[in-house]
């Protein structure tokens, strides 16, 4: 006799088996576990009062840092903007801004300036980056180590940066644009004029508590105490 507990036992199966699976994301560059496809990791990502108190326009702190934000744009790897970008600025965490502001004093000073491209990215810019990787079958960057799931820039704790010429604005030469995924853009990876300017901007920004990523010549970490997720909008 087929028991009416066997019969839903048998429509919870049948049930379970219809559900589609989430595909997973590939192992992280920095080892973090994968972060499913449509699924939104918000457990970890603090409020947006808590990142309207921490994060700070740069420009505030300094109006002569040059601010071009490249993901707001179509101009990035991805040829679309990202979501989450919705005005050209560039905030990070209150400490970290506070430094690059003191690099630049130190790039000024010999006649140079800071262009950011970078700074805070929102949760939201991340997760479209992953997606931009499957969906051009670049999972390649994600395991070589350019594009992470979990990222520092969601801290507001990361930095990515050029130099330029004080008088003019004219960006330095630095052997590759922003957001070259090769060797080319290992920062020591470079001779003559663009080592030496790689080099300036490593000191500028290293003698206030930076830290370069060896294999992207712009790209800058800060350290700074209880770090915070956020997906704050850019307005």
């Amino acid at each position: 006799m087929i028991t009416r507990r066997f019969v839903l036992a048998l429509l919870f199966v049948a049930v379970g088996a219809c559900q589609p699976a989430l595909r997973q994301s590939p192992p992280t560059a920095n080892g973090q576990p994968p972060t499913a496809v449509g699924a939104q990791p918000t457990a970890d990502i603090a409020p947006d009062s808590v990142a309207r108190r921490l994060l700070v326009d740069v420009r505030t702190l300094d109006p002569t840092i040059l601010v071009e934000a490249r993901y707001a744009t179509a101009n990035n790897f991805t040829g679309a903007p990202l979501p989450g970008y919705e005005a050209d600025r560039i905030l990070l965490r209150r400490e970290a801004a506070a430094a690059l502001a003191r690099a630049q004093r130190r790039a000024m000073a010999e006649g140079f300036a800071l262009k950011a491209f970078d700074g805070y990215r929102p949760v939201r810019a991340t997760l479209a980056m992953m997606e931009w990787t499957r969906r051009v079958n670049r999972e390649d960057l994600v395991r070589d180590g350019y594009i992470a799931a979990r990222s520092r820039h969601n801290l507001g704790l990361a930095l990515d940066v050029t130099l330029v010429d004080r008088t003019t604005g004219a960006e330095l030469p630095m052997g590759t644009p922003y957001d070259t995924f090769s060797e080319a853009a290992h920062t020591a990876n470079a001779t003559g004029d663009v080592a030496r300017n790689r080099a300036a901007l490593r000191r500028f920004l290293e003698a206030e508590g930076f830290a370069n990523y060896d294999k992207e010549w712009w790209h800058f970490s800060f350290e700074a105490p209880d770090p915070l997720r956020f997906d704050l909008v850019v307005r």
